[in-house]
């Protein structure tokens, strides 16, 4: 049989069981770290009169406008540390040869397609049996050789946009400029507390015994929620992590055998890539324009 109202719901009037009870304006969440409801661009909020929403990748790029260099940079490989003497003064300075090696536009990211602008360099040659059949049509499309090295480079504006196939030599830098260098640091392994972190270590008395170069505590204990916090410093893999080593001035220029000699020391083991860049936090360079 079919279920039959209680008597006191079945006194209540039909206007109350009808259509107009449901309503359509029920609240958005607003709350969390992700918006549910971003902005969305139309004809009323984007104009030439209207100021720009803060929340749309051409605000984004605005705000970075000032941080981004003006031009591309370049794939090179550390080769090792050598000295230099200062005529000048007399003193030795210590300095990291990097070695350009058939370094070539690949390819462009333009904001209407991919939201940026960015050069894609190679750096380079590998056998076309040893890629693959996607990778290797990236580069015949242009007619390019295989690359072992593909990066890419952010750039400011289109102006800033290599023509594909264009080679970045050696002398695409100055001497006396700054650059920045990332590079990935070299890899320790698994390492303990003591060596990762520079922890104190335990007693090596008082009762302590086997844990001399172990952590203390992980964690509290029921007040902070019985638990380890995320981002407790504990052992593991160290090094092998990418690292910007900013305002190295570059020394030497060699546009011949493609050295590029900069000042100090940079990330990562003989051999390792490394991609320089012009210093966002020095002026830039003054390239002669090409008439």
């Amino acid at each position: 049989m079919p279920p039959h109202l209680s008597r006191n719901l079945g006194w209540l009037p039909s206007s109350i069981w009808g259509p107009q009870l449901i309503t359509t304006n029920v609240p958005v969440r607003t709350f969390g770290i992700k918006s549910l409801n971003p902005p969305k661009t139309s004809r009323f909020n984007v104009g030439p009169e209207l100021p720009v929403l803060k929340s749309t990748p051409t605000a984004a790029l605005e705000r970075k406008a000032n941080t981004i260099p003006l031009r591309s940079g370049a794939i090179a490989i550390k080769k090792g540390m050598t000295g230099i003497y200062d005529a000048t003064s007399g003193k030795r300075i210590a300095c990291t040869v990097l070695q350009l090696d058939r370094v070539e536009v690949v390819s462009h990211k333009t904001r209407q397609k991919h939201g940026y602008f960015a050069v894609q360099l190679g750096s380079g040659w590998k056998h076309p049996s040893n890629i693959t059949k996607s990778l290797l049509g990236h580069f015949s499309v242009h007619g390019l050789s295989p690359k072992r090295h593909v990066y890419e480079f952010r750039v400011k504006d289109e102006s800033g946009l290599l023509p594909v196939g264009q080679m970045v030599n050696a002398d695409w830098f100055q001497e006396g400029q700054y650059i920045d260098a990332r590079s990935n640091s070299k890899g320790k392994g698994f390492a303990g507390v003591m060596k990762r972190h520079g922890f104190g270590g335990q007693d090596r008395s008082h009762g302590v015994s086997l844990t001399h170069r172990s952590l203390g505590s992980s964690g509290p204990g029921q007040g902070g929620g019985s638990r380890v916090y995320p981002g407790k410093k504990m052992a593991g893999n160290m090094g092998n992590e990418q690292n910007t080593v900013q305002n190295l001035k570059i020394l030497k220029v060699d546009a011949e055998n493609g050295i590029v000699v900069v000042n100090g020391a940079v990330s990562g083991p003989k051999g390792c890539m490394v991609r320089i860049q012009d210093a966002i936090k020095k002026p830039w360079p003054e390239m002669p324009t090409s008439t």
